[in-house]
């Protein structure tokens, strides 16, 4: 019961403990990139900038804004927000190919924030929220309503406020159908305090960002302590783009890589306003291949880290080191094989799932979801949170959760039945996973029938479903040792930990698209043009023959044309007409 509970309370993605160090200036910047070649030959490139400003949003008043962006400082005093997450997602991260990521988010859009305890209306305040961070970042999140929030027990808590359980005051909402293009990238970039004209955001180009397999963009605001007494607080935004390059097929069958290559651009210079801008490009294979790995220039300092309960080792280009450009102007990464590398890969993550829709016809089926616990000796509870769309009505009685041919009862599970037309399911389970292990999660469910005003535009192309949310903290094969908050990476952070043996991890499966009893849209379509030509036809001529008048018109003894057809005639001596 005492893992379930540390499970519960630290399900955040970054740790709300104080920060130590010097007291540091009243704003500041810290910017990085993080180059990850992947098992399966592409590359995983992490932007992450983090604004951190030691100032009071919650008191009103703030007119002067540096480097924190005015936008969403104004968003935070007014609606009294404690926290905001969006994220806005193009593809799936592939976790049995790619490993685990950094810090995933589901595909489309997703939003969840916290509330103060002195909102009255928080259903008003989220409304409002949601449209106007719609038009902040050109996404279609006005589209959030009641159908698709949720307001979830346990599987969000507030970072750093682990001890707040009045889940009254938080919302979370997933629009899977998004679509993310450039124009949610253009706002986004503008946040920054240096927008794309200096620094790390130079390699910010949609050209190449976006031909890519996974894309994906978030902005992550909450308060931190000031110090380590944390008498006051300070707000902390981060932005984090994660993109995944197909390199082998960009590079005509090669996996080797550079920046230039991947970004068409190099970089230059850090921003003037970052008091950090490193980047760190991930050559822990070399432990591991041999020497497989080439990487030029030859780093200056080397780090390694604790990443995802195991042991990595990065070489770090500190763009604010003037040594660092002293041989050439600019800098390009460039990361070389020495040979082929067809069984390189790495480990099966620990902790992963899938999620498909099983059954046949267009009256019921089941929704089946695989936890895999690939651990040899360990085993740990997991959070799952399931939200269902209304017009899929579940049949709980039919939940069942096998483990090796064993029934697996859950220890905590809450479940909120859908309103039509007003809410979705909500259903939260702790699991306990045994080691080595698959636990299959089946519930059944009936499709409804719409009203032909519901319907999409596109109805056959299907209906989408929100993604399985899956918390844990995963046993780390190494100990995590705690480091300085001012000194580690910033991706370092992503991984917060209680006692050093286990890490936080949080993932999304595939979000589903499933098929409605859907009418043929075409037959009113043949209604309406029978209907309007036999309107046209016979109604048409009926009222034409009872309206029309008819009379004799008697034909005139001459015009004009027929005077100068007789006078063309007598001249030339041929009788009159």
């Amino acid at each position: 019961m005492e893992v379930a509970v540390s499970l519960l309370g630290l399900l955040l993605w970054a740790s709300g403990s104080a920060e130590s160090a010097a007291e540091p200036p009243r704003d500041s910047l810290r910017e990085e990139l993080v180059l990850s070649p992947l098992p399966s030959g592409d590359v995983a490139a992490t932007f992450q900038f983090r604004t951190r400003w030691d100032s009071d949003l919650q008191r009103g008043g703030v007119s002067h804004y540096r480097l924190f962006p005015k936008a969403l400082g104004q968003l935070i005093s007014k609606y009294s927000v404690r926290e905001l997450h969006l994220s806005l997602t193009q593809g799936f991260w592939r976790t049995r190919s790619w490993g685990q990521p950094y810090l995933q988010a589901p595909a489309g859009a997703e939003l969840w924030v916290w509330f103060q305890d002195t909102v009255s209306d928080v259903d008003k305040a989220w409304n409002d929220l949601s449209n106007i961070l719609s038009g902040i970042f050109c996404a279609s999140l006005n589209f959030i309503d009641s159908t698709n929030t949720i307001i979830p027990t346990a599987s969000f808590k507030p970072l750093g406020l682990v001890n707040v359980t009045d889940h009254r005051f938080l919302r979370y909402a997933v629009l899977p159908r998004e679509v993310v293009c450039t124009e949610n990238l253009t706002p986004w970039k503008k946040l920054l305090p240096c927008s794309s004209k200096a620094g790390l955001a130079v390699l910010l180009k949609a050209e190449r960002l976006f031909h890519s397999s996974y894309h994906s963009q978030a902005v992550h605001i909450r308060p931190i302590c000031r110090d380590k007494s944390c008498l006051s607080l300070s707000w902390e935004l981060r932005q984090i783009l994660t993109v995944v390059f197909d390199s082998f097929a960009s590079a005509q069958g090669k996996k080797d890589w550079s920046l230039l290559k991947i970004f068409s651009r190099t970089l230059t210079e850090a921003c003037p306003l970052a008091s950090q801008s490193k980047v760190y490009v991930d050559i822990s294979s070399k432990t591991k291949v041999q020497e497989l790995l080439d990487v030029s220039p030859t780093p200056l300092s080397v780090y390694e880290a604790s990443v995802q309960g195991d042991r990595r080792t990065y070489a770090v280009y500190d763009l604010l080191n003037p040594a660092l450009f002293n041989a050439s102007r600019n800098l390009n990464v460039l990361l070389k094989w020495k040979r082929p590398q067809d069984n390189l890969g790495l480990a099966v993550p620990v902790l992963h799932a899938q999620r498909y829709v099983s059954g046949y016809g267009l009256q019921t089926g089941e929704i089946s979801t695989l936890v895999y616990n690939t651990h040899p000796y360990r085993a740990f509870p997991v959070l799952l949170l399931e939200t269902v769309p209304w017009y899929l009505r579940l049949y709980i009685h039919t939940l069942t959760i096998i483990t090796k041919e064993k029934e697996n009862k859950p220890s905590y599970i809450h479940y909120q039945p859908a309103q039509d037309r007003k809410r979705p399911h909500l259903l939260e389970m702790l699991i306990q996973l045994p080691a080595n292990s698959v636990t299959k999660i089946n519930i059944q469910f009936e499709r409804a029938l719409l009203k032909w005003t519901e319907y999409t535009p596109d109805p056959n192309h299907g209906f989408y479903v929100s993604p399985s949310v899956l918390s844990a903290l995963v046993p780390s094969t190494i100990a995590i040792k705690e480091e300085d908050e001012a000194v580690k990476p910033l991706f370092a952070s992503l991984f917060p930990s209680f006692d050093g043996s286990s890490y936080f991890v949080r993932l999304y499966t595939e979000p589903l698209l499933v098929n409605l009893p859907t009418p043929d849209f075409s037959m009113p379509y043949n209604v309406i043009c029978l209907t309007c030509t036999v309107v046209a036809v016979c109604y048409g001529s009926f009222y034409n023959l009872l309206t029309r008048t008819f009379h004799v018109e008697e034909p005139k003894k001459g015009g004009l044309a027929k005077r100068l057809a007789n006078i063309i005639r007598k001249i030339r001596g041929v009788p009159l007409l």
